[in-house]
């Protein structure tokens, strides 16, 4: 009597208890992702680090492999989707960037600053620093992303290019 009992306790602590525990763990790691995932996404302004590969892909942004000081902000609402990038890279870097997006350093224009003002101010960027300046507007038709794009040559060799990539459903 007394071991049917003990047996009986046994299987019902083992289909009830041990499905509960599970379910306890499973909501706490759930949660503390869910926190992660808003402490990333709540951020405001650049994140120091590459943007995922789909990110890039998505936004159409081929950064050059060999890329310094490497930062990134994406903005999401109803309408429009924006990728804010800028990296360091070489003069070879850049015209490979930009033949990749379909365009040329040709194309950039002296003292054109091509990024609205509106989005400077979203990722606290400043144009007004040592020269010179250049840049370019990279439309394309929908769903292609346009690029707006800001180059600042005041490093020789070594320019940083300013990025922002703007797509809408």
């Amino acid at each position: 009597m007394i071991r049917r009992r003990a047996l009986t306790l046994l299987i019902i602590v083992l289909l009830i208890g041990v499905p509960a525990g599970y379910l306890v763990i499973s909501a706490n790691q759930s949660r503390d992702s869910g926190k992660d995932k808003e402490e990333k996404y709540s951020a405001r302004g650049l994140t120091e680090e590459w943007p995922s590969r789909v990110q890039r892909r998505l936004y159409r942004v081929p950064i050059p492999g060999s890329s310094e000081q490497v930062a990134y902000y994406e903005t999401n609402n109803w309408k429009t989707s924006r990728l804010y990038v800028q990296f360091l890279t070489s003069n070879e870097g850049l015209d490979n960037f930009l033949k990749t997006i379909g365009t040329s350093s040709d194309a950039l224009k002296k003292d054109d600053i091509a990024i609205s003002a509106r989005d400077q101010r979203v990722v606290r960027w400043k144009f007004t620093g040592p020269g010179p300046w250049s840049g370019l507007r990279h439309a394309q038709k929908n769903p292609a992303p346009t690029q707006n794009i800001v180059v600042n040559w005041s490093k020789p060799g070594h320019p940083m290019v300013y990025v922002v990539s703007r797509t809408t459903p």
